[in-house]
């Protein structure tokens, strides 16, 4: 049941949801950013949106859910500056992957995970790591339950071609397979 308020939410209100929101705000950003340092950028610039907005909260429940659909948003916006790149400078070339390394390790799946379209990992991310509905993953990003399923398809689809279909099995089920991306 949400607590709807009949004055605006206290800082301390929006302290506590910071508290309670932020671990997987920060799991949800470095999904979609594959960054630790952007991804806690991207918090907190969601957080301070967020805190922008606080005076308007009627539900205190669910400003968790608004904080995540602001984070896509700015990652979203992020996403589509020509400075962005995803690239990280480094002082030598990586090694390409072995064919015959293990692809469920974590590392490789972030890593696919990074060279999905912004649009697609963002669907990927709320579907199957933050277990969203079809239905809260188009509210969250703003778009149609179609975009949502088609994106889902491609994105799924492109991880396969990366990792493989042992990682990423095929399936007819529209709920998400759990798994552990943390």
């Amino acid at each position: 049941m949400t607590r709807a308020l009949t004055r605006p939410p206290s800082d301390e209100q929006f302290t506590e949801l910071v508290h309670a929101a932020w671990p997987a705000l920060y799991r949800t950003a470095y999904l979609l950013v594959g960054n630790r340092g952007e991804a806690e950028d991207l918090v907190q610039t969601a957080l301070a949106k967020t805190y922008a907005s606080w005076g308007r909260v009627r539900e205190v429940d669910a400003a968790a859910g608004y904080a995540r659909t602001v984070l896509v948003n700015t990652a979203t916006s992020w996403f589509r500056k020509r400075s962005w790149h995803g690239e990280q400078p480094t002082a030598t070339l990586p090694e390409r992957a072995a064919p015959d390394a293990d692809p469920t390790d974590r590392p490789a799946l972030v890593d696919a995970l990074a060279r999905l379209a912004p649009r697609q990992r963002a669907v990927v991310v709320l579907r199957y790591y933050d277990d969203l509905s079809v239905a809260e993953t188009a509210r969250a990003l703003g778009c149609s339950e179609g975009t949502v399923k088609s994106q889902t398809s491609a994105g799924l689809a492109r991880l396969r071609t990366l990792l493989g279909d042992a990682v990423v099995p095929q399936t007819t089920s529209t709920t998400p397979t759990t798994g552990d991306l943390s």
